[in-house]
């Protein structure tokens, strides 16, 4: 599945992954940026009708839950990512995160070990 999300749409759906079932005033008190109940709102109702959040009716108000995991979203933008600067090219997209970013020598011991555990699984 394809994930595509505005900025806007992932801080709201950070708020569900991290928080879990909300309704909209407790998504809008976890922004950083102060949006408007019904901007927030908004976004909810676009983000159900684009499947990746659902909701349940509770008396009056609605409890919007994510319906897509975290991780399969992070796939999805890193596979577009991927494609659109790194002409597909996992490789090309590695050697851009270790040279752009000053590194501390446990991340580059955690990136070592990483690539060790893929290669041996490939292997097996």
């Amino acid at each position: 599945m394809d994930i595509s999300l505005t900025d806007r749409e992932a801080d709201v759906m950070q708020v569900l992954w991290e928080r879990g079932p909300s309704v909209v005033a407790e998504v809008r008190a976890r922004l950083d940026d102060p949006l408007a109940y019904t901007t927030v709102l908004t976004i909810l109702r676009t983000l159900e009708s684009k499947g990746y959040v659902g909701h349940e009716e509770e008396g009056r108000v609605h409890r919007y839950f994510a319906a897509v995991q975290e991780q399969a979203a992070q796939q999805s933008a890193l596979r577009h990512i991927t494609g659109k600067f790194f002409k597909g090219s996992s490789e090309l997209l590695f050697a851009q995160l270790v040279s752009d970013r000053k590194l501390t020598k446990r991340q580059v011991q955690r990136m070592r070990d990483l690539l060790r555990s893929a290669t041996h699984s490939e292997e097996e």
